[in-house]
């Protein structure tokens, strides 16, 4: 099969693109975001709302719509790791970036990446590859020049497990990032979360973590029906204080 070129991937995405921020045309500082492999869901919203009341443009990047799959389907075959693993999905967020930064309404110098679950495994896998090569990010045209204003990744609850490329492979790209940790989370342990954590610094990421007491998806109201997964409500709170400090530090002019 043929790869996409970062244009037609970008021309897949962006049919199905949100957008949040303030109702003008000046050129504003940006975050992208990525959802966990069950699509997008309620809490997201929260997300670009805080960033939207701070003068910042959020774009929430959907993966599944654009290659015509339900949440069922996702849930059936993305979550079990048999469909778009991160490294794949990788190539959405160089192409999201791509698209993004050519807006004439956002400061292509000041950009944020901000992954839930899945969405941080593509993330973090996008890390790992030099992009210099047909290929890499699972796209005909890569470029590492399209991350150049990235100043911040943030991620929550990611999937730090066998398939993730970080686990094994280290980061080309550094940006500042906060890594949201928690106790209970049954993808990926606390304990081999911080192992990567420790390897990460020592190549030179600046990483900071936040952890809770916690499950997977703390943040999503109603997940407790999964029986295996809880919202917390404090968690949440301290999650969004933690985007709010990371947004001004990271995307400061």
């Amino acid at each position: 099969m043929a790869l996409d070129t970062l244009h037609q991937r970008f021309e897949r995405l962006a049919p199905h693109i949100l957008t949040y921020g303030p109702g003008d045309d000046l050129p504003r500082p940006a975050i992208l975001l990525f959802h966990g492999c069950g699509g997008i869901a309620e809490n997201l919203l929260i997300y670009c709302q805080m960033a939207a009341r701070a003068g910042i443009r959020a774009y929430i990047i959907d993966s599944f719509a654009p290659r015509g799959w339900s949440r069922k389907h996702a849930s059936n075959w993305v979550c079990k790791g048999l469909k778009l693993r991160g490294y794949e999905r990788s190539g959405d967020v160089l192409a999201a970036l791509y698209g993004v930064s050519q807006r004439p309404d956002v400061d292509r110098s000041r950009l944020m990446l901000a992954g839930w679950s899945h969405g941080a495994w593509a993330i973090m896998d996008l890390m790992t590859q030099k992009l210099d090569k047909p290929g890499d990010a699972r796209l005909s045209d890569p470029a590492a020049s399209w991350l150049d204003g990235v100043t911040g990744l943030f991620l929550v609850y990611p999937y730090i497990n066998i398939m993730a490329r970080s686990v094994t492979r280290p980061w080309a790209h550094k940006p500042k990032t906060m890594a949201v940790l928690t106790l209970k989370d049954h993808l990926a342990s606390y304990r081999h979360s911080l192992k990567l954590v420790r390897s990460l610094r020592k190549q030179g990421v600046a990483v900071e973590t936040l952890t809770f007491n916690a499950t997977h998806a703390f943040d999503e109201e109603g997940i407790d029906k999964t029986r295996i997964m809880a919202y917390d409500q404090a968690a949440l709170a301290s999650t969004l204080e933690a985007f709010q400090d990371f947004m001004a530090e990271t995307l400061k002019s």
